[in-house]
């Protein structure tokens, strides 16, 4: 089982890694970072496959998985 860090300063709220993600892991939660967004949580870990498609897609470097 992977495990994914996203680091809620950097994050925007695109919503990239959620389209990209092939086992729908991640998803906009409800907390908001410094800069007024709602970031990115992996809400379903469990389900992640490592593929990194979600690290690889984030245009601000705000997530990170490991294997």
């Amino acid at each position: 089982m992977a495990k994914i860090e996203v680091i809620a300063e950097r994050c925007k709220s695109c919503g990239y890694c959620i389209r990209f993600c092939p086992k729908n892991v991640l998803e906009i939660g409800t907390g908001l970072n410094a800069k007024g967004y709602e970031y990115v949580t992996a809400a379903r870990e469990q389900d992640c496959i490592g593929c990194c498609q979600c690290a690889m897609i984030c245009p601000d470097g705000a997530i990170t998985v490991y294997r």
